[in-house]
């Protein structure tokens, strides 16, 4: 049963990775939070795993995704050499920084994230990009990796949150934003999950069938699925237009964001 329940939460989240090229974390991290919650491991380190494990299986989602973008041309490669140094530091210092962290403090930071991101996808779903932006000199976008690459780790995504609007902002229109994005997911779930084994090690995580705050079982369920249905997704993302995307995006967003912060509240007693 715990099996089954890993495949599906793969089966949706590798949908939604090729689609919004997201890595699938958005979709991930709630529903293991509520699995591992559900099979009463050590509230303190729930919310640690649920990140772990998230990017983790980003590795897996994203070389499918990332793969099905390239053949269709959208990959934007020059961008994400610059980028990539950055995000692969960024991402283990996001971990490091995660460890140090509170599960609840954790969920509250994900919510309000979520909430901002998608309030600035929907407020610029209907405004074109502009052809006239270009994307800063190579050391600011590899200063700007190294940003994505913490905030990511922290949140337990692919970066597509960060990625995908700091490239519309910049002039790239929404599919090469999304495949370029998905590409960039990779240095950083490799880099970030072998920060949370790491981190995890360290503390001395008590959770079975676990390496650091990485969980084997839940990594491996979703990642067979996910790789299968991120090409789905990003066939799909094809097909629509970019504001449609957008506003999907930002409706995802803003559903994970309320989550995480009543979830947080809650556990402080706020709501």
């Amino acid at each position: 049963m715990e099996l089954i329940i890993y495949l599906m939460i793969g089966a949706i989240a590798g949908f939604t990775a090729g689609l919004f090229g997201v890595g699938g974390g958005l979709i991930i991290v709630p529903i293991l939070y509520i699995v591992f919650t559900q099979m009463h491991y050590d509230p303190s380190i729930i919310m640690h795993m649920a990140l772990g494990t998230s990017l983790a299986t980003i590795i897996v989602t994203s070389i499918s995704s990332v793969s099905a973008h390239h053949k269709k041309g959208a990959v934007l490669w020059n961008v994400f050499r610059n980028l990539a140094p950055g995000l692969v530091l960024g991402a283990f210092l996001g971990a490091g920084i995660a460890d140090y962290l509170s599960g609840q403090g954790l969920q509250l930071l994900i919510g309000f994230f979520a909430i901002w991101v998608a309030f600035k996808m929907f407020r610029g779903a209907n405004v074109p990009v502009n052809p006239n932006h270009h994307l800063p000199s190579r050391s600011m976008q590899l200063a700007s990796g190294g940003g994505i690459g913490i905030a990511s780790a922290i949140f337990g995504i692919g970066g597509g949150s960060l990625t995908v609007p700091y490239l519309n902002k910049h002039g790239v229109i929404m599919q090469k934003a999304v495949a370029t994005s998905a590409a960039c997911g990779l240095p950083i779930a490799i880099s970030g999950a072998f920060g949370f084994m790491w981190f995890g090690q360290q503390a001395d995580v008590s959770a079975p069938n676990t390496i650091g705050y990485i969980h084997v079982y839940a990594f491996l369920g979703i990642s067979i699925m996910s790789f299968i249905t991120a090409k789905f997704g990003a066939k799909v993302a094809h097909l629509l237009s970019p504001v449609m995307l957008k506003k999907c995006f930002s409706g995802l967003l803003t559903v994970v964001g309320s989550y995480f912060i009543y979830q947080g509240l809650s556990q402080f007693g706020l709501a």
